[in-house]
């Protein structure tokens, strides 16, 4: 393995590893223990906060991730079936994190802040069904990074030889 494609799998890989750990934190043990133990609406208050920073950082993770495929198309790295999943993945992965913090969560603290209770009123079946759509992002982005990471492994494996012949019509 050449090292600018060693380098750019390691940056890539932290990227990853940056993005799904704070999903994970987040989703699994932050969210979960907040909103059970801080009365409303002072959880909501800070895991607002909270996640309005997170999507700031999972949306550079993705630039980064994406970045770094970007790069290795240009340095015309030899490019096979696992690589070109890697991306697709990769790419939707970013796409949902740009959705959540662009669209989703934004929308989400709006209503929290002008006062909308999850379930309660129009506003509130609203916040409702956002934070319905916010955690589907965060579980379908979490998949997708698994898939990335042993996407990597998966052509790190494989020589490049056999990976251009894998993606090589014939």
């Amino acid at each position: 393995m050449s090292r600018i494609r060693a380098v750019a799998v390691v940056v890539a890989l932290l990227a990853v590893a940056v993005w799904l750990g704070g999903l994970l934190a987040l989703g699994a043990i932050a969210a979960p223990v907040v909103f059970s133990v801080v009365p409303a609406p002072s959880s909501a208050d800070a895991m607002t906060i909270v996640f309005r920073r997170f999507d700031l950082v999972a949306m550079a993770c993705a630039v980064v991730v994406l970045s770094v495929e970007a790069t290795r198309a240009w340095a015309r790295d030899p490019f096979g079936v696992f690589d070109h999943l890697r991306v697709g993945a990769s790419a939707l992965a970013g796409a949902l994190a740009v959705l959540e913090g662009e669209v989703v969560s934004p929308r989400i603290a709006a209503l929290h802040w002008a006062g909308a209770v999850r379930g309660l009123g129009t506003t509130g079946i609203e916040l409702a069904r956002l934070h319905d759509v916010a955690e589907a992002c965060g579980k379908a982005q979490v998949g997708l990074l698994v898939a990335v990471v042993a996407l990597h492994v998966v052509a790190l494996r494989t020589p490049s030889v056999q990976r251009t012949r894998l993606s090589s019509p014939g």
